[in-house]
């Protein structure tokens, strides 16, 4: 099959596009599949959502539901059963793309429980239990970059494991999280793994940081602040362009240079939260303008058919907007809005919603578990 013009165009310039859904329907229709053959899609995010709407809305788990309700499986033991399962599907579909991009694409990840998220031992046992039972290399964990996941990160990785690091919303904390994926790889090589197996993407949210940051301008323009309707869709942008800036800093380091010599792979941005919830933006704006060789944006599906649609792409739309993205955090903080106030109350949501999400799947399979047992 001949790949999608536009979706070409975006593997072109060097990003890869990765799917931010996966679910047994999707697996077992060819869904996922003709994706990869006809738009380019190169690798796989989940998160407690995905899972929640896939159990929710599918019929294909019943049979595994009914296994694991007769063999005694409570709710917890079902969830790790099943989204391991999808996720272990999804690596071998993926088999190919891994192997033709020397492991750099052709990626799956699956989330641990975010009820750990503040708790780094049960944060890295339960990353242990998800890599060994998927038992695939193409496999990611995803660990929230919270304070407690930091050191989690840096501990998984040391041992090998390959490591999605999400809800970063921060400047400092992509900072930390960059510092940590090299603490993880130098102590890898010092206990003498090989290094080049071991890959990371840092997962930086998009949109999220528009709608919370417009709904604060909006208060700020009725409290007689002027000049912030123009800075209105665009906090999002210039975050995630500066933390392109600092992924190019970090990544042509002495200190990476170093490792990168025995072997290490750096740890990519990963665009996430790139579909836009205002209506008044364009639906590939968080696409079309953080374009830059070398990233990963993962896409629900209405964006990625979006881009397919009408996405135009007219090369490297990051690199050289430091100096204006700068300009307009400064005109955010100068309406009034704390940057710090934004990011923490968005990565406390964001862990909060995962929570709930992951509350809910436990009960959609407590009652799928109570239905097919017989």
């Amino acid at each position: 099959m001949t790949a999608n013009p536009n979706t070409q165009a975006l593997s072109d310039a060097g990003v890869s596009i990765w799917l931010d859904d996966l679910s047994r329907e999707r697996l077992n229709s060819g869904s996922l599949a003709k994706l990869i053959e006809t738009h380019n899609v190169v690798g796989v995010t989940t998160n407690p959502t995905i899972f929640e709407t896939a159990l929710k809305h599918g019929e294909a788990y019943e049979q595994q539901l009914s296994e694991l309700a007769n063999s005694g499986a409570d709710a917890e033991q079902a969830v790790f059963e099943i989204t391991t399962s999808d996720v272990r599907e999804a690596c071998d579909l993926f088999s190919g793309v891994y192997a033709a991009t020397d492991g750099v694409d052709g990626r799956v990840s699956i989330e641990v429980d975010p009820r750990l998220a503040r708790d780094t031992e049960s944060t890295i046992a339960a990353a242990r239990a998800l890599y060994k039972a998927v038992d695939r290399e193409n496999v990611m964990i995803k660990i929230p970059a919270t304070v407690e996941g930091i050191e989690a990160i840096a501990a998984v990785l040391s041992e090998g494991i390959s490591v999605n690091v999400t809800l970063i919303f921060s400047l400092e904390r992509y900072r930390a999280v960059i510092n940590a994926f090299m603490l993880g790889l130098e102590k890898a090589h010092a206990d003498g793994l090989d290094i080049s197996k071991i890959h990371s993407v840092a997962s930086f949210f998009v949109s999220r940081v528009d709608s919370e940051v417009d709904k604060r301008l909006e208060l700020a323009a009725e409290e007689g602040k002027t000049g912030t309707e123009k800075l209105r869709g665009k906090a999002a942008i210039a975050n995630a362009r500066l933390a392109h800036q600092i992924a190019s800093e970090s990544f042509s380091s002495e200190r990476w240079l170093l490792l990168a010599e025995r072997g290490g792979r750096p740890q990519r941005l990963l665009l996430a939260s790139t579909g836009t919830k205002d209506p008044s933006l364009s639906d590939t704006l968080y696409v079309t303008e953080l374009t830059a060789a070398g990233v990963v944006n993962t896409m629900p599906e209405k964006t990625l058919m979006a881009v397919a649609d009408h996405g135009e792409f007219d090369g490297d739309t990051m690199t050289d907007t430091y100096v204006e993205s700068n300009r307009v955090l400064d005109g955010i903080s100068a309406a009034g809005i704390s940057y710090r106030s934004v990011v923490d109350h968005l990565e406390a949501d964001g862990l909060s919603k995962f929570e709930k999400s992951w509350e809910g799947l436990l009960g959609t399979i407590t009652e799928g578990l109570s239905r097919n047992k017989a």
